[in-house]
């Protein structure tokens, strides 16, 4: 499956992808059915209009009349619907129909705004910049930790110091960014399309949750980046290794898997969590490891020869610091994949996601995965302290890379228990706060790992 691209099952998945994103008429519900049907424009999506807040947010609804709905009024959608709590059908008489018309009118003239006030109206539907809706699209506190982690790795698989500042080096990590980045986008992006009517619930600020990006155009955006990322993945014959190539398609498999219907691992707790472990954990580091290993570090000829020969899996067995990083980034995403759902827990209820919050309880799992982080850094912290005094001997400049990792392994534990103490677990908008300032330390990690020797 790494070496190359023709693989039946990676390009089945894909494949399948491309299939539904290129079918840009339905939006499938958390369980895998279709629950509306899309134009190119989100506000003619029958889902869309069952979200007021989103309206009202941007003063207008548009239907065939395109009347005005200003503040809490009525408006009347594209066929004759009532925007209110719900969808709900009016009787196709001339009677009705003609009631329906002239309370719509009433309340367009009662609510007619002053200049003034047309004025804040109109400010208020001014579209965003493509560039800032694309930005949110992207999640970028996920597109920050991909970013970090490939130069860590690097860092991390170097032999030396200078070669880490060589220009084979600084040529791989070049190579390796784009198409990683465009990956995160794939994945973060496909699982907005098909998670909208969740994100209107737990996260409304979302690009297509807010109607600020159709979903025609974000499955574009997502297409084009699969494309784009998988294709550069082969694009060369020296910088194309096995290892970038592991990390392009293993994350675009496990990500099609676990937000695209049928499959949608995210439907099951267990799988989900074990899907971004994987993810998080071996596809990345592992795979970037063995990238800079055979792409950066492989400079004479018979290493070069020899450069197919580095897989994700030779580096695993063979090398201690991509083996032990793998499964500290394992166990730290399955804090952040635990600690994701927690303040999610209305939208996933309502959804019929079974997360592991919506089972045991968000008080639970929030307590669970801050203890699971404390001891993971607590056995960091002790191994680098142990280390740093068996390395006194032997090196000096080695005892101090050691102890700074072990002292910023305790500082923070004690980061992650301070910041813990006023969340209410319970409070949506204090645990994910919580959950970005995980992903602070997460990119502290990587900033850490050139040291930890």
């Amino acid at each position: 499956m790494v070496g190359s691209c023709n693989m039946k099952c990676p390009g089945l998945i894909v494949g399948l992808a491309f299939l539904f994103l290129a079918q840009s008429t339905e939006a499938f519900s958390p369980s895998g059915r279709p629950i509306a049907r899309y134009g190119t424009d989100m506000h003619t999506c029958s889902a869309y209009r069952t979200c007021p807040q989103s309206l009202q947010r941007q003063g207008l609804s548009r239907g065939k009349g395109h009347f005005q709905a200003l503040g809490s009024s009525i408006s009347a959608d594209a066929d004759g619907g009532l925007l209110g709590q719900g969808d709900e059908a009016l009787s196709t008489s001339a009677e009705t129909a003609t009631t329906a018309t002239t309370t719509t009118t009433t309340t367009t003239t009662t609510t007619t705004p002053t200049n003034g006030d047309m004025e804040a109206t109109t400010t208020s539907v001014a579209k965003l910049p493509f560039w800032k809706v694309l930005w949110r699209f992207s999640r970028p506190h996920t597109l920050i930790g991909s970013a970090l982690a490939i130069p860590a790795l690097h860092a991390l698989a170097a032999p030396s110091m200078q070669q880490l500042f060589s220009r084979p080096t600084l040529a791989s990590i070049a190579f390796a960014m784009l198409p990683s980045l465009l990956m995160n986008l794939y994945i973060t992006g496909l699982n907005q399309i098909t998670d909208v009517d969740i994100d209107k619930i737990n996260k409304p600020n979302l690009p297509i949750a807010a109607g600020d990006l159709s979903l025609g155009n974000a499955k574009i955006i997502v297409l084009l980046a699969l494309a784009a990322s998988l294709a550069m993945g082969v694009s060369h014959p020296i910088l194309g290794t096995s290892g970038l190539n592991w990390t392009l398609w293993g994350s675009a498999i496990l990500g099609t898997m676990y937000s695209l219907p049928p499959i949608r691992l995210k439907r099951h707790p267990l799988m989900a969590a074990l899907c971004i472990v994987a993810v998080r954990g071996t596809i990345i580091n592992a795979g970037f490891f063995a990238h800079a290993t055979a792409a950066a570090y492989s400079t004479t000829a018979a290493a070069r020869n020899s450069a197919a020969a580095v897989t994700v899996l030779t580096c695993l067995r063979n090398n201690r610091r991509c083996a032990l990083s793998s499964l500290f980034f394992g166990v730290f995403g399955i804090v952040i994949a635990l600690m994701k759902d927690v303040p999610d827990v209305a939208g996933d209820e309502q959804s019929n996601i079974r997360s592991f919050s919506v089972r045991a309880g968000q008080v639970r799992i929030f307590h669970t995965m801050r203890r699971l982080l404390m001891l993971l850094f607590a056995s960091v912290g002790t191994g680098f302290v142990y280390q740093a005094a068996k390395a006194v001997p032997i090196s000096i400049g080695l005892a101090v890379s050691r102890m700074a990792v072990g002292t910023a392994s305790f500082a923070a534990i004690h980061s992650v228990r301070h910041q813990a103490q006023d969340v209410n677990p319970k409070d949506s908008a204090q645990v994910y706060k919580y959950y970005m300032h995980l992903w602070k330390l997460f990119y502290l990690c990587y900033l850490a790992l050139p040291f930890a020797r």
